[in-house]
């Protein structure tokens, strides 16, 4: 099966547990690149990690990025999806969080938002992209992209409050930590990777994708090929066929050389 697009996740996927791509995995991906196969990040990340991997990968296709909630062509400095919160839904849930004094980050596109003095959850919560307000009233002026709770406490209580709105409550768990992002009901990395696809004419068939969390399932199952990181959880790890090394052991650069590069060199 040739593979025309490889779609990758960053956090426990593409980057090491220091946040680095490791020569291995970028020498992959520079010969998937020099065979003329497209490679598209796609993360629920914010747009300030991704657009520096681009850059660095010299990567030139739209980066999907907020679980799928926003893709932007960073090239063009354009945003060519935004599917937000709506902020009929957005305004009541974000009060609710400040009256009751709970963990929660709010990100606008490219701006990411946390009150001041808060707590720092997750260290991805740092760096020039992100501001400090007040109240998040000053700010909250327009659909967000998404609202990201922090803590068992406060995804508890949000699940409580507005568990039953029209909207996608993604939660992850890592040991006794847990989150929520709050999306708009269609914004999914699934949804956004075939609706990426679809405009470059490539078919899942010929899609590989490689994660590792829950969110990535959705995607790694409409893929052609979806691979699963070794450092997955085993929920996720069975939801796909093929499980690679993990995000500390060039994962990723064996599946592209497994499945890319190597299937190159077989004859036609």
């Amino acid at each position: 099966m040739r593979i025309d697009l490889i779609a990758l996740d960053l956090d426990g996927t593409l980057l090491d547990r220091n946040e680095r791509i490791s020569p291995r995995n970028r020498r992959a991906i520079t010969r998937a690149l020099d065979l003329g196969v497209r490679v598209v990040l796609v993360t629920g990340r914010g747009t300030d990690l991704p657009l520096r991997v681009s850059r660095d990968l010299n990567l030139n296709l739209p980066v999907i990025c907020c679980h799928g909630a926003l893709t932007k062509d960073f090239g063009a400095n354009r945003t060519l999806v935004h599917l937000p919160v709506p902020l009929v839904y957005a305004k009541p849930m974000v009060e609710f969080a400040e009256n009751n004094g709970l963990s929660l980050a709010l990100y606008a596109e490219e701006h990411f938002w946390r009150l001041e003095g808060t707590r720092l959850y997750m260290e991805d919560m740092s760096g020039p992209a992100w501001r400090e307000a007040k109240t998040f009233a000053d700010v909250l002026d327009a659909a967000p992209t998404f609202l990201r709770f922090l803590g068992p406490e406060s995804v508890a209580a949000m699940d409580r409050q507005f568990g039953d709105l029209p909207l996608s409550f993604r939660h992850e768990t890592w040991g006794d930590f847990v989150e929520c992002a709050v999306l708009n009901r269609d914004a999914s990395k699934k949804n956004a990777l075939q609706r990426l696809c679809a405009d470059f004419q490539i078919v899942p068939e010929r899609v590989l994708a490689i994660g590792d969390s829950r969110n990535d399932v959705p995607m790694l199952r409409w893929a052609g090929l979806g691979v699963a990181m070794g450092n997955a959880q085993p929920d996720v790890k069975s939801s796909v066929r093929y499980v690679t090394a993990g995000n500390d052991d060039d994962g990723v650069a064996l599946a592209i050389e497994r499945f890319v590069i190597a299937a190159a060199k077989r004859p036609a």
